[in-house]
């Protein structure tokens, strides 16, 4: 959705108007798929807007009148002035180099990570910061700061982070979170709860609930395999939670009661055919981000602060709750953005664990790795041998260097690959051989930790027990 808190009802109409035409101009003109579909969204978007400021639909021809107004109680609404599409369901842009990350900070409200955050983490927490800080790959955040505040003052928090479970394997994109939100437990020493959403995809797949939550177990095996503290992690899945632990329903109950179903489909885009449980789902998403929905690791205490570590595309869950919090009585979550994993095909869109050539799997022999690098990973280098080394590869759109951003940790060899990648001395084939043999031993690896968690580990994990605080 676009971002019309400035916007007036004729000005939206008038954009309106314009996106019409130029979706049909690029239909007429036979355009690629990718770019009518991205011109398409948004000219919905923009229509979604237009009601929410004008409680009318939009039609051509009519303006709107002078005396339309917004509804009262507007949500914080999405942007997309441009190409890029993000939502809880889509990623998309046109871009070879992927989101523009710097618009979406503009368009979602939140603020960029600087230099000085990163500083300072590295300061409250003693420890170097984490290479998905120091590049850039966790971006944006919400109220870190404020976090950081009342940890100098012995006021500890927690981390809240969660998994859809749609499919039983997790691709490598799937860990960006989980190995982040490692590093932080670790360093400052807090409880975790991780979230598997199975009853979310039992709405939004083709998925019987018996496949739901026996995804939710395999992926939970996945997450405890990056070596979460037993005695510090609670992992939960809605469908066994929520009939549980009575604490937990109540505040799902209390953020209900709190959105409409106007915002609901403002922020999310639900429509009146989508069924009733997508449209409270998003208070299930909300409730792990106040300490009293654990009553088994906080007690009653409700002034515990949650710290969320989440790509970008649920940051529209959060801004909800965020809402809310304060209406509730709850302290309203922080987050630190991460940003999306590329596909193999190039970082027009996130991955799809449905597509098997979109991504290297955690379930992948280190044949299919280095075949899937060969064969699917989008290159940045030239057409010929002697055009590369003459003119130089783009490591700005090459995948397998943007692969080596998130998982090579030494700064200085990721430095030195996309120097001589750019210069021509490293050729597209070497690049990829260097990503293959990064690989290749990382997943072996988290398949060997894979293998040890037992079913009664994962029983550990979810057993509503007292954790350290």
């Amino acid at each position: 959705m676009t971002d019309c808190e400035g916007e007036g009802p004729l000005e939206l109409y008038e954009q309106l108007t314009a996106q019409g035409d130029r979706v049909r101009a690029l239909k007429t003109a036979k355009a690629e798929k990718a770019e009518v579909d991205a011109a398409v969204q948004l000219l919905l978007q923009l229509k979604v807007d237009y009601k929410q400021v004008t409680g009318q639909d939009y039609k051509a021809g009519s303006p709107p009148s002078e005396n339309s107004v917004a509804p009262d109680n507007r949500p914080a609404t999405e942007g997309a002035d441009d190409e890029d599409t993000v939502d809880p369901w889509n990623v998309s842009t046109t871009n070879a180099k992927g989101v523009d990350y710097d618009k979406l900070i503009v368009r979602f409200g939140s603020s960029k990570i600087d230099q000085e955050l990163v500083d300072r983490i590295e300061k409250v927490s003693g420890q170097r910061p984490h290479h998905f800080l120091r590049r850039g790959i966790f971006f944006s955040h919400r109220d870190m700061h404020q976090v950081l505040d009342a940890y100098e003052k012995q006021k500890s928090f927690y981390l809240y982070t969660g998994r859809g479970p749609s499919s039983e394997a997790m691709h490598v994109g799937h860990l960006i979170p989980f190995i982040f939100t490692k590093w932080l437990q670790d360093v400052f020493d807090i409880p975790l709860v991780i979230q598997l959403t199975d009853d979310e995809k039992y709405l939004w797949k083709d998925l019987s609930l018996e496949e739901c939550q026996r995804f939710a177990v395999e992926n939970a095996k996945d997450i405890i395999a990056c070596g979460f503290d037993v005695n510090k992690t609670f992992i939960f899945s809605d469908l066994g939670y929520m009939g549980a632990c009575p604490e937990f329903y109540r505040n799902v109950v209390k953020v209900q009661k709190h959105v409409t179903f106007n915002q609901v489909k403002g922020i999310f885009g639900f429509t009146d055919s989508d069924c009733i449980g997508k449209i409270s789902f998003p208070a299930i998403q909300a409730a792990p981000s106040f300490s009293s929905s654990f009553p088994k690791i906080f007690g009653s205490r409700k002034d515990v602060q949650c710290l969320i570590p989440c790509a970008i595309d649920q940051d529209p869950y959060f801004r909800m709750t965020r809402d809310v919090a304060p209406r509730i009585g709850y302290l309203k979550p922080a987050l630190l953005h991460s940003t999306f994993f590329p596909a193999l095909q190039g970082a027009q869109t996130k991955m799809s664990a449905s597509d098997a050539n979109s991504s290297i799997f955690l379930t992948d022999t280190p044949k299919q790795i280095k075949n899937k690098i060969n064969k699917h990973a989008f290159s940045g280098g030239k057409d010929t041998v002697e055009e590369h080394r003459k003119y130089g590869g783009n490591p700005d759109v090459d995948v397998s260097f943007m692969y080596l951003t998130f998982f090579l940790e030494d700064d200085e060899q990721l430095e030195k690959i996309k120097q001589d990648y750019a210069s021509g001395a490293l050729l597209t084939g070497e690049l990829k051989k260097i990503l293959t043999e990064l690989l290749q031993p990382m997943i072996s690896q988290h398949q060997e930790q894979r293998k040890q968690v037992t079913e009664e580990t994962v029983q550990q994990f979810i057993d509503l027990k007292k954790a350290h605080h």
